[in-house]
């Protein structure tokens, strides 16, 4: 018996820095869904996914919750791993970089590359970002900020996080030795970088400019892979993430059985942010250990929110959980899949989940479902009657849209193109719909002639072969629905595979159930976005007066002269207003300052500036939060800037914190 072809494909590995929310579930259900595909074509799949667990910024966030890096990433592989369960991911291993058998083998792998020159020891100096995990040379910030002879002071990382100057000893990846090799091997490999717009922005924004030396290894911190010979050096995060996808597989050890197998990988899957790294890092790696690369990385966009990326300063974060609690898994994975189209980024919004639950899988879908059980109950007796072809003018039509579906359905999901491959079925879904109003089944049942018995029997099985063949081409997608249909239809769901998804093959005496049950119900539009709205909001309205009052006594205590008393008319000539930051920045040449935009409910955005810099080094973690601000002072002039206002604040051990306030007020609220 012949082997099965081979087939391995991989998520990036997440970084456990917080909970994860849709847009990164988006990616791993891709991958998911991809998988299930190429298992349905008869492939013998490995489908690879984890976590990156090393860095200071993992150092730092243990530290800050009073606990070891080890047991905070313990702690969050484990969330991940239960929420991968929930969302039914079918990954045949879960890699952490903590993993002994993968930190030995970054060690050999670190060595190798060593020991033939690819590395050498110098001195690093530059900008790094602790969010990012990332060196910067200034013409790659973002933002600069400089003093008042012109000297540069930080800036911002293009992600817009915050940059410090790190001056230590390294060890580096002669990358610049390969620029040339990487170029020739796009040329000669044009799909290996898929869109093929992302293998431009590659050469024409990082290689041609010239390709700098990777830092692979950091001393300031101790979280990560020790070198062996050189232990207070710790590897870098990418030469030790990146290697995950051969580690898990078995490179670097006794048991490499698995990596001859299914190395090289058919697709790397990574989002549009770190395409970068897995096509010039990466592939570089790869060939100076002597590797064949992967055969095509993907970079797929960003599901964004109506006012940009989720983020929890901006109140837009949906979790997966709580719609897969309220709404059900495949209604989830249907959504994400179909919202992103192919390379592009894609938007959610509730009204968009809730309108395409109710049109597409309620209306077009579920109904479909609903009325063939009950007509063929009510025409048949229950029983599906068997095939036959032609007996109806518009019978072969909807055979010839069925095969053309599954042709244009199979190039769609090898090519990775999710929501177009949805849409195909639904091509499928509508033009049956279309059918029952074209046969007109209600009116043949009236007619006791063999003739319009023989009409009606043949509608009934094509509504009830379509509905298999929908089943089985959307069984990657949803992961419940089609094992419903299967049941309702009184279909054996082990016999469903790819070459099932013909006309012809319900076997005779089918016998559906007696009362088909809605597998999508319909939502209450307005209830439903509602529901969403509050919880990416996580609107309470008592706790937001409740942080009110908390404000309003902590703005009496900073209105005191002294240990002197106010009578409350002094207070009541202060007001204090409800305001929303917009922007956030550092003011030039003013270290302790920065400077806000602020919705106050005016007819324009109001500056304030505030000297409380040293609190947040990295002030974007403020925008879209609402704070209170004293609206009446008279402006006046710092460092060139006007300030229009304070932003109510409290200090406790030399570390200022703002006032924020709880949901359910609107910019521009006064203080009552």
């Amino acid at each position: 018996m012949a082997e099965k072809e081979t087939y391995y494909i991989t998520t990036p590995i997440y970084y456990p820095s917080g909970k994860l929310h849709i847009g990164n579930s988006y990616t791993t259900i891709a991958v998911d869904a991809e998988a299930r595909f190429q298992r349905l074509l008869g492939k013998d799949v490995f489908y690879l996914t984890g976590t990156d667990e090393h860095g200071l910024k993992i150092e730092q966030k243990a530290d800050g919750l009073k606990t070891t890096p080890k047991a905070y990433v313990d702690g969050m592989a484990k969330d991940i791993k239960e929420l991968w369960k929930l969302l039914d991911i079918s990954n045949d291993k879960f890699i952490r970089t903590t993993d002994d058998y993968h930190e030995k083998a970054v060690q050999k792998i670190f060595q190798q590359l060593l020991d033939q020159g690819d590395i050498y020891l110098g001195e690093y100096e530059g900008w790094y970002s602790v969010s990012d995990e990332e060196y910067f040379t200034e013409s790659q910030l973002a933002e600069v900020y400089r003093d008042d002879n012109g000297k540069m002071i930080g800036g911002k990382a293009p992600s817009g996080h915050e940059v410090e100057l790190v001056k230590e000893e390294s060890y580096f990846f002669k990358m610049s030795k390969y620029a040339d090799w990487l170029l020739d091997y796009y040329k000669s490999h044009p799909d290996f970088i898929q869109p093929a717009a992302r293998m431009n922005e590659m050469i024409n924004n990082f290689i041609k400019p010239g390709l700098e030396d990777l830092a692979a290894t950091r001393t300031g911190f101790t979280w990560g892979v020790p070198i062996l010979n050189d232990p207070k050096h710790i590897v870098y995060v990418w030469i030790d993430a990146l290697s995950n996808y051969i580690t898990a597989l078995g490179y670097g050890s006794d048991d490499d059985a698995n990596f001859k197998k299914y190395w090289p990988a058919n697709v790397q899957f990574v989002g549009k942010e770190i395409v970068r790294f897995h096509t010039i890092y990466w592939p570089i790696i790869l060939h100076a250990l002597g590797l064949p690369l992967p055969k095509q990385v993907y970079g797929h966009g960003w599901l964004l929110m109506k006012n940009g990326k989720m983020s929890k300063s901006k109140g837009n974060v949906i979790y997966p959980d709580t719609l897969v609690e309220h709404y059900g898994l495949d209604a989830l994975r249907y959504y994400l899949l179909k919202a992103m189209p192919y390379g592009n980024d894609g938007i959610f919004t509730p009204e968009d989940f809730v309108n395409k639950v109710n049109f597409d899988l309620a209306n077009d879908f579920g109904n479909l479902l609903n009325r063939t059980v009950a007509m063929i109950n009510k025409y048949e007796g229950g029983v599906i009657p068997t095939f036959e072809s032609g007996v109806n003018d518009v019978d072969t039509d909807l055979e010839t849209v069925a095969q053309q579906t599954v042709k244009n359905y199979q190039q769609l999901m090898n090519d990775l193109h999710f929501s177009d491959a949805l849409s195909e079925i639904w091509k499928l879904v509508s033009r049956t719909n279309k059918y029952i109003d074209e046969t007109e089944p209600w009116v043949l049942a009236k007619n006791d002639d063999e003739d319009s018995k023989r009409k009606l029997a043949s509608v009934m099985n094509h509504l009830a072969e379509s509905l298999r063949i929908i089943a089985i081409l959307i069984q990657p997608i949803m992961t419940k629905a089609p094992t419903e249909i299967f049941n309702q239809l009184g279909l054996n769901t082990d016999q469903m595979g790819m070459e099932d998804a013909v006309f012809g093959r319900i076997p005779a005496n089918t016998k559906v159930v007696e009362k088909g049950t809605p597998i999508f119900p319909r939502l209450d539009v307005e209830k439903e976005v509602d529901f969403i709205q509050g919880q990416m909001t996580k609107s309470d309205k008592k706790k937001g007066r409740a942080a009110i009052e908390a404000a309003k006594e902590q703005a009496q205590e900073s209105l005191q002269d002294g240990k002197k008393e106010i009578r409350i008319e002094a207070f009541d000539k202060v007001e204090i207003r409800v305001a929303q930051i917009l922007e956030a920045g550092h003011v030039e040449g003013a270290d302790k300052l920065l400077k806000f935009q602020l919705d106050a409910g005016d007819n324009q955005p109001r500056q304030i500036l505030s000297g409380i810099a040293s609190s947040y080094p990295d002030p974007d973690v403020l925008v879209g939060k609402q704070v209170l601000i004293v609206a009446n002072l008279k402006p006046r002039k710092m460092r060139g800037e006007m300030s229009q206002g304070m932003i109510l604040s409290t200090e406790k051990d030399g570390k200022i914190t703002v006032v924020e306030v709880g949901a359910g007020h609107e910019n521009g609220d006064v203080l009552a």
